[in-house]
């Protein structure tokens, strides 16, 4: 049936009803057609169906895109403005990111719903009270239909329930909403340090990817000043084409590098406004890499940490709550198949009109005890699947104590190889820049080869990236370290400006 139909004016002038008088007291109703009161109705049902959302469809082949109706079409989702946050240091960073980073707002809003829960178990500790209000019209036959009259009612009601008592019940409900909402908390605390370790990586990272295109301008210098030294060389008579073409291409290559590093340093830009929960084209610098790593060595053994992270750490705590609300829900289904103890009082005024009119104040109060003597087995099976719910939470945080176990061996370790990293880096960032210089003496001296000079850059290059990296992962570890083990603010981030 199509929705186009006649004005609702077609209801209007279908229905004629006349009143009259029998007998000077009751009142007498006919319908002039009955058949169009049906038609009536039907019109009424079709146009509170067409009020409805229609059909979105779908294409009309397999290769064929489907088209959106402007009713399927999704309401845009606000987005922040970019702006310049200028000078951006770690802990201005962090501070960003929490109130913004929508992972931290979405745990944030679900600790609030869970509690939120526990308001509405509680409220079965309240009595709970409804106001009604009715309207009915009657029409009746007595005499074989001889006799046909009207009648009307109509008045408010008041019930009033409340549950006196029930074996625990509803304590039960209530303290398995309390450990879901302690679960949900310490699940918030948890994104927190999430969002903390998320925020730090990406501002190493930036800072990273900043220091090495710095040190790629620093080679593509010496590069050029190589390529300068080739050609003064050559001029001279001193030097082949070959040593200025390959030292040409030694500076292509370089310049390809640094454009591949620039790349690399936009994409950390816009990985870092998203952890810090703002618009990706917002503008902000950051400081450079500390060149002064303070190493320390970690005093502290590995299962001393171990056991450290297993206190400290929000999620094995929330795994915990959640193995006290399962015992609660175990609780709870006992209570159902043990009887119950309420109160009810329901209480109204009726206005009677028609054949005798008045008024009437009935009420009525009561208790009962609702006993569920058999339930085909279910109070049992839900017993039983509340006790396996306890058994699947208990082994859910023994799997994540495993891994927050591993999580704090590997990040131990982690930081142990990054600090001897460091070292070896340096070392090795020394001996290539005592081989670079010595190369280009001995090619300006005449004595070494374009090759060994060449052989000593790209060591140097290399060696440049290897501290640089070193540094970074360095200043990571001690964050991961730090997450893992359940610390909020991890050491190393107190001294980064």
């Amino acid at each position: 049936m199509s929705c186009h139909s006649e004005p609702f004016g077609f209801a209007q002038g279908r229905l004629r009803e006349e009143a009259v008088w029998v007998g000077g007291t009751n009142l007498q109703l006919r319908t002039a057609r009955p058949h169009r009161f049906l038609a009536t109705l039907g019109m009424t049902v079709v146009l509170v169906s067409c009020g409805t959302a229609r059909d979105p469809g779908t294409s009309a082949a397999p290769a064929a895109a489907w088209a959106p109706p402007s009713s399927a079409v999704p309401p845009p989702i606000a987005k922040q403005r970019p702006s310049d946050l200028g000078n951006l240091t770690m802990a201005h960073a962090i501070d960003i990111a929490l109130q913004n980073n929508p992972a931290t707002r979405i745990a944030w809003l679900q600790a609030r719903q869970a509690r939120d829960i526990v308001g509405s178990r509680q409220s079965a500790y309240y009595p709970e009270v409804d106001i009604g209000a009715s309207y009915n019209r009657t029409r009746q036959a007595t005499q074989g239909g001889r006799t046909i009259f009207n009648s009307t009612t109509f008045g408010p009601s008041l019930t009033l329930t409340y549950l006196l008592f029930d074996f625990g019940g509803r304590a039960a409900q209530v303290e398995e909403a309390r450990q879901v909402l302690i679960a949900a908390d310490f699940t918030h605390n948890q994104q927190i340090q999430n969002t903390i370790l998320q925020t730090e990586q990406a501002f190493f990272g930036y800072m990273d990817a900043k220091a090495l295109l710095d040190a790629q301008a620093a080679t593509l210098k010496e590069r050029q000043t190589s390529l300068d030294a080739a050609q003064e060389r050559h001029r001279a008579g001193v030097a082949t084409i070959v040593d200025v073409l390959q030292e040409q291409t030694a500076l292509s290559q370089a310049q390809l590098t640094y454009e591949s590093l620039d790349q690399n340093l936009r994409v950390f830009q816009g990985t870092l406004a998203t952890s810090l929960g703002v618009a990706v084209t917002t503008k902000f610098d950051v400081g450079t890499l500390p060149a002064d790593v303070p190493m320390q060595q970690v005093t502290t053994a590995v299962d001393a940490l171990i056991t450290q992270a297993e206190a400290q750490r929000p999620d094995f705590a929330s795994a915990r709550a959640q193995i006290e609300a399962a015992g609660a829900r175990v609780r709870e289904a006992r209570q159902e198949g043990l009887p119950t103890l309420g109160l009810t009082f329901v209480g109204s005024r009726t206005t009677f009109r028609g054949v005798a009119s008045g008024t009437a104040s009935p009420y009525s109060l009561g208790i009962a005890m609702r006993f569920p003597l058999f339930t085909g087995f279910r109070a049992q099976y839900d017993v039983h699947a509340a006790q396996a719910g306890v058994d699947i939470a208990r082994e859910d945080a023994r799997t994540l104590q495993q891994q927050i176990d591993l999580q704090v061996w590997s990040s131990y370790y982690g930081l142990s190889t990054a600090s001897q990293r460091v070292r070896t880096s340096r070392d090795f960032l020394n001996s290539a820049q005592q081989a670079a210089d010595v190369a280009q003496d001995r090619y300006r001296n005449g004595v070494g080869s374009i090759l060994d000079v060449l052989t000593a850059e790209a060591a140097l290059e290399n060696a440049r990236a290897q501290e640089i990296q070193a540094r970074a992962d360095w200043f990571i570890a001690v964050a991961q370290l730090a997450h893992d083990t359940g610390s909020l603010a991890p050491p190393a981030a107190e001294s980064i400006r």
